[in-house]
């Protein structure tokens, strides 16, 4: 049994169709890659698997689980579902530490030494040890996203979904949170990422999808996509990131 198993998946906004019969199965371990034209799907998707999404039609399961089933607890769910966006989205008024013990404290109900080792071991996990007390404000954009991957981490998800978590970061500070992502690879731990980032998704995903118009459009090992597209549509599309 794979780890996602996603079929036959459609998903509106009113009249807007932004997926259209999507399926796809991601193993354990892999690395999937996602790129295409803003409003191509890709973060839908995303959100569609982490059920902050609803789907007209089709089944997405995770772990077994159908995601989109009516009985289904969301937030349980969630908790085995690591998902960070491009805005870091951490408490102002809370310590690097805090923000990454709260959901663990409140939602897990971890006791709070507990979490605090925990909290320890993530940040270092991230590279950021000697940030623990420090506040967000006094973080770089690039630290800040380290922190959001920290507090993800923290909760033991099996599945980590980034949604272009370096589109907001000026270029020197993307190559830190890249580096966060390629050890957590090398760790082995299942990713699926929305990106921009190209030389990343040759060199570190297992698996590389295209998607066009709401459509996986095109699909297989990240170099090989990369290197030889098949259709005209991602040939532009690399034409026009990799200039």
């Amino acid at each position: 049994m794979s780890l996602i198993e996603i079929e036959n998946v459609y998903k509106s906004y009113g009249q807007l169709e932004v997926l259209r019969d999507v399926s796809l199965n991601v193993e354990t371990g892999e690395i999937i890659a996602i790129i295409g034209r803003s409003g191509s799907g890709k973060s839908t998707l995303l959100r569609c698997i982490n059920g902050l999404e609803p789907i007209q039609s089709g089944t997405i399961r995770f772990d077994g689980e159908q995601v989109n089933a009516l009985d289904t607890n969301l937030r349980q769910l969630r908790q085995k579902v690591g998902i960070v966006f491009q805005s870091f989205n951490l408490f102002p008024h809370m310590t690097v530490e805090r923000n990454i013990t709260v959901a663990l404290t409140v939602v897990k109900k971890v006791p709070l030494v507990q979490a605090n080792e925990i909290a320890r071991n993530v940040i270092t996990q991230v590279g950021l040890a000697d940030k623990l007390n420090a506040y967000p404000d006094m973080l770089s954009g690039g630290q800040q996203q380290r922190v959001a991957i920290a507090r993800s981490l923290a909760m033991s998800p099996k599945l980590m979904l980034f949604d272009e978590i370096t589109s907001a970061l000026d270029p020197e500070l993307i190559g830190e949170v890249l580096r966060v992502l390629a050890n957590l690879a090398k760790d082995g731990m299942t990713m699926m990422l929305v990106t921009h980032e190209m030389g990343f998704a040759r060199n570190v995903a297992s698996r590389l999808i295209f998607m066009h118009e709401g459509e996986i459009w095109e699909e297989g090992p990240a170099r090989t996509v990369l290197d030889s597209p098949k259709t005209p549509e991602l040939s532009s599309f690399l034409g026009s990131v990799l200039v």
